[in-house]
């Protein structure tokens, strides 16, 4: 009896391509709703489930593929090879649009992100402001917004590949 293996890249290529056209797909409707610089919940809540979707359907492939098998490690890598796709055409898309499509973009976040502060903590001193958006500006740059979506894609995706992976597990039996 031959054991079939599922390919690890096809299924990452196919479903990290899905999963970054989904989450390309709403940052496009925020911006064209001109709802870039609300910092709306329902969009991250939106991101994860297009996320989890993906994934759990790219494990369930690996799965069918492999002749119903799958370890929790082909889970992981499964997994995290989407996370890692996503997470690179995501990050270099939101590249594009801080530096190409919208080279304001930052600026208008540091001003809405002041004008909250400022909001929230009406005692805080100019200085403590200014050196409160000096920090922020530092974490706006195109290549730390670039990183830091990368490790938020590989991060949320190892947590949904561990507990779908072992929901989904089902190890080769071993014949001695």
């Amino acid at each position: 009896m031959e054991n079939q293996k599922a390919s690890v890249k096809k299924i990452a290529l196919n479903y990290g391509l899905i999963l970054a056209l989904g989450t390309i797909g709403v940052s496009v409707i925020v911006y064209v709703l001109d709802m870039h610089l609300d910092q709306s919940p329902w969009q991250s809540l939106a991101n994860f489930l297009i996320m989890l979707a993906c994934i759990v359907l790219g494990l369930k492939a690996f799965k069918h593929e492999g002749d119903g098998f799958m370890s929790l490690g082909d889970a992981l890598k499964t997994g995290l090879a989407i996370s890692l796709v996503a997470g690179l055409i995501g990050s270099i898309f939101t590249y594009i649009f801080v530096t190409v499509i919208e080279p304001d973009f930052v600026t208008q976040m540091l001003d809405v992100t002041r004008e909250k502060m400022i909001e929230d903590n009406p005692n805080m001193t100019q200085e403590q402001t200014d050196m409160a958006m000096e920090m922020t500006s530092k974490f706006m740059s195109p290549w730390i917004m670039f990183a830091m979506g990368l490790i938020a894609s590989l991060f949320f995706g190892f947590i949904i590949s561990l507990v779908a992976g072992l929901i989904m597990k089902q190890n080769r039996p071993t014949y001695e």
